[in-house]
């Protein structure tokens, strides 16, 4: 069985494949970047879904941790000139002047500082509990946008970056959304995601049991924390410009929206709602423009997209209680089981 399902992921990669290839080659550059954020907001929503969904705490803070991720591979590797003409108020600090690496390097240290800097926040914070935590995760958060802010030097202040490479395409996106997937569904599936799970349901029991609450709870953060900051290193490379405002609570809530909309603890169910907001959100664009239609012209209102979505995804919430999967995941072995049985056995069920 294990091998069965082995190969079928493996078709179901070659497909994909094909179908970047397709994608990349037939789709304009606008179609483009709404798969390409798409792709990152599903690296968004799975690290988010580690720590809110399977771990059950309650954390504000991705935003901080993108920030961290998008500066950190955006200076690691914008050219010196391109550094000296964004730093013309105050000169750049001399050790990342002239230092420039290839993408994938910077990617891998961006996520590797934004998971040192969940570590340093997650030491204090982990010990809250409930609305204190996403209280104290979500200072954290506005505190790190405002040192960035602060930081002339260092992040350029409130001017931001410009003329970031634009290295992000559907290839990266993909690629690291795919890995992402493995990565997370092989945590979730191992005895440590067994323990955050058990964390999720009852601490109480999970700590008569054996299991180190405060080491779990780190590690998923941690983790989180590391994949937040890749995501937001795609971003900002895709972008091609970043500031500290792109960075409020408001990222956040998006981020958590997918996942409360797919199914706290469902990886399938992130998948499958960031696609579904991202499309959404550009697909109701319509509603800001103004609209003829024939007998009648309708005068855009700025910002009646998100009001028609916030209403649509309020009315999913409602209907569907615990996100469109629940905590259910995909599942190769439910579909052929499910075409294969007999007849008379589907009869037997009613």
């Amino acid at each position: 069985m294990k091998k069965r399902n082995l190969i079928l992921t493996l078709i179901s990669l070659l497909i994909l494949f094909i179908a970047l290839i397709f994608i990349n080659k037939n789709l304009d550059a606008y179609n483009m970047r709404i798969l390409n954020l798409c792709a990152i907001y599903v690296i968004l929503a799975l690290s988010m879904n580690l720590v809110n969904g399977f771990t059950g705490l309650f954390s504000l803070g991705h935003a901080g941790f993108m920030a961290v991720g998008a500066y950190t591979t955006a200076l690691l590797t914008m050219s010196a000139d391109m550094k000296a003409q964004n730093f013309f108020l105050a000169p750049i600090i001399k050790p990342l002047a002239n230092l420039t690496l290839p993408f994938f390097p910077a990617l891998i240290i961006a996520g590797l500082v934004s998971a040192f800097v969940g570590y340093l926040i997650a030491t204090p914070v982990l010990r809250l509990k409930g609305d204190y935590l996403a209280i104290a995760t979500l200072g954290f958060s506005e505190i790190i946008r405002v040192i960035f802010t602060n930081t002339q030097t260092l992040t350029n202040g409130a001017l931001g970056l410009k003329g970031i490479p634009d290295t992000t395409n559907i290839w990266w996106t993909y690629g690291v959304a795919v890995i992402t997937v493995i990565i997370i569904t092989s945590l979730i599936n191992s005895s440590y995601g067994r323990a955050l799970k058990a964390i999720r349901e009852d601490e109480i029991a999970a700590e008569s049991m054996g299991i180190n609450l405060f080491k779990h709870k780190v590690l998923a953060f941690t983790i989180g924390a590391f994949f937040a900051g890749i995501g937001g290193g795609l971003l900002g490379n895709l972008l091609g410009t970043i500031d500290p405002l792109m960075f409020r609570f408001i990222l956040t809530f998006n981020i958590l929206l997918i996942i409360v909309l797919g199914g706290m603890g469902s990886i399938t169910g992130s998948i499958i709602a960031a696609f579904i907001v991202t499309i959404a959100g550009e697909a109701l664009r319509f509603l800001d423009e103004t609209m003829n239609l024939g007998f009648i012209t309708i005068q855009g209102i700025p910002g009646l997209r998100m009001v028609v979505f916030s209403a649509l995804l309020m009315l999913v919430v409602i209907f569907f209680r615990h996100g469109l999967m629940g905590t259910k995941e995909f599942s190769f072995d439910k579909i052929i089981n499910k075409f294969s049985r007999k007849p008379s056995e589907k009869g037997g069920d009613r």
